[in-house]
């Protein structure tokens, strides 16, 4: 029998053989919520040439709720079942029913799952599954595959000292780790946990839900401050959607048994926390495989030399603060951007300016255009700063008795030794003489960048992994040198077919083998939404 399921736990839910009519029912974040008298009803199919001596429906749904019953073709399977209220609101509890194999010929078959009329309360259904007894993990492996697919996930997060009661917006969170041939089978699994360490020496640790609806863990500063960690769910795409502008790294992995090398497929990774590149990442995935990868200097983030015509990348700036502004007039730090004439004005002799950048950038050049009037008010003294996380800064550029001979002057500073960041500061720490700063434009240049590139013959990542249960083994990768024919903006014009191909081969290939089924499903999908 092909997979059954209906994971309720995503939205839209996934669906496996399955076509899906419910009534009274609300479309939460990480399950469906039936209301007194509301029903799901399943409707799935039984291939030729199957024959099934007992099957199991698991029905899983979140903490204590309303009883159910549940039906097969209309025979009772269950009636006011009611789910124990031990633990916690959001535990997921699954209750397993046996059915006879008479009951599941060829052919087509109806599941249905209530909220009896007049039940207080509400049934959280998270997810239903539907398997032959000899193999009651079968739709559960092709549920956790097709998740594992959408693998690029971006967390919105926030941070809180020990102790205090206030939440504080973080960066975000974004991450893929995908070894295309895994330690326990070649199945794909996403994380339950994840730890890791930046090139700065900040570090963290969190455990995912299991929805990967969000995350709780902790975090260590570069300077050693220790907070509580969290994350809710913002984003989660199938690769490489969501990659553009982040640091991928793909490697070519072999593991060791004894001393002898072996290959071993393929792994992608990225995690980018909004502060320093990673350089030790460890993770346990959902069926208790773990790994453990500490990058060579190869892919850590190196000065890097600007080669060919530099661009400007001024239109890549998201966000611009400001110490301060004068708002009264519009004389505002956005107006920096822009190619009027307008201007920036604070009333200080110093001042601040913080640019975040779309995406890290390495700046080799960068141009500042004297205001309109009162020279005295023009920077003679700064320093361009650098940050991954906006909140530690390295100096890049710095210049002292700087001087603009005329008004809506661009003068150009070079970067010596230019690196990638994701914000840039412009702290002025001096005028020509006056109590208010002023500038007409700020414009940032950046040219492809070139770096050491990997070491061949050696790795470029060294570690462990290990199945759940066994024996660690050695873990060593080395470097896939890009472009990559499935990267971001790799095949342009494309777009359509393969969302086309992924229809095909995602949703159509998973319910049905055949061109008869998939027409039958497609049928019946056609029949509900017409009679909704």
């Amino acid at each position: 029998m092909e997979p059954v399921f209906a994971d309720f736990s995503t939205d839209p839910a996934r669906l496996s053989n399955a076509v899906i009519a419910h009534h009274r029912c609300g479309i939460a974040p990480s399950h469906l919520a039936l209301g007194a008298g509301g029903y799901v009803r399943l409707d799935f199919t039984v291939g030729e040439r199957e024959e099934i001596a007992e099957a199991v429906v698991a029905v899983t749904v979140l903490g204590a709720g309303a009883p159910m019953d549940v039906l097969l073709n209309g025979k009772v399977l269950a009636e006011e079942l009611a789910v124990p209220g031990d633990g916690g609101h959001g535990d997921p509890r699954v209750t397993a029913l046996s059915v006879p194999g008479e009951l599941l010929a060829v052919g087509d078959h109806l599941l249905e799952i209530r909220n009896p009329e007049g039940a207080e309360g509400l049934l959280r259904l998270r997810a239903v599954t539907v398997d032959p007894a000899h193999d009651r993990e079968r739709s559960e492996r092709a549920r956790e595959a097709r998740a594992a697919g959408r693998s690029v996930v971006a967390f919105a997060t926030e941070v809180r000292a020990p102790g205090a009661t206030a939440w504080q917006t973080g960066s975000r969170l974004l991450f893929h780790i995908d070894s295309i041939r895994s330690v326990d089978g070649g199945e794909r699994a996403l994380p339950a946990h994840l730890a890791w360490r930046g090139a700065d020496g900040s570090e963290a640790a969190i455990g995912l839900r299991a929805d990967l609806s969000g995350f709780l863990g902790h975090r260590t500063t570069a300077d050693g401050v220790v907070t509580e960690y969290r994350g809710t769910l913002a984003d989660r795409r199938a690769y490489p959607e969501g990659t553009a502008g982040a640091l991928l790294h793909r490697f070519s992995t072999e593991e060791g048994h004894d001393g002898a090398w072996s290959p071993s497929g393929e792994l992608r990774l990225l995690l980018d926390d909004g502060g320093a590149p990673v350089e030790r990442v460890s993770w346990t995935d959902r069926r208790g495989a773990t790994a453990s990868v500490v990058l060579g200097s190869a892919h850590k983030h190196v000065t890097a030399e600007p080669v060919g015509e530099l661009r400007d990348i001024t239109r890549t700036v998201v966000d611009v603060e400001a110490s301060d502004e004068f708002d009264l007039v519009g004389e505002v730090a956005e107006n920096l951007l822009t190619k009027s004439w307008s201007k920036w004005l604070a009333n200080d002799e110093t001042a601040e300016l913080d640019f975040t950048l779309e995406r890290p950038a390495a700046v080799a050049v960068y141009r500042l255009t004297s205001a309109n009037d009162a020279p005295e008010r023009d920077p003679r003294d700064w320093e361009l700063q650098g940050s991954h996380d906006g909140d530690h800064w390295t100096t890049v550029d710095s210049r002292a008795g700087e001087h603009f001979r005329q008004r809506h002057e661009t003068k150009e500073y070079s970067v010596a030794s230019p690196a990638s960041y994701a914000h840039y500061r412009l702290s002025i720490t001096g005028n020509r003489g006056s109590d208010q700063t002023q500038l007409s434009r700020v414009q940032f240049l950046a040219g492809e960048t070139s770096a050491a590139g990997p070491t061949h013959g050696a790795a470029d990542f060294t570690g462990y992994r290990a199945p759940r249960g066994g024996d660690p083994v050695g873990y060593r990768g080395t470097a896939v040198p890009g472009p990559w024919s499935d990267a971001p903006g790799q095949e342009e014009g494309k777009e359509a077919g393969r969302a086309l191909q992924q229809l095909l081969a995602g949703d159509l290939d998973d319910t049905a083998r055949g061109l008869d089924d998939a027409a039958r499903l497609i049928g019946k999908l056609a029949a509900y939404l017409k009679n909704s």
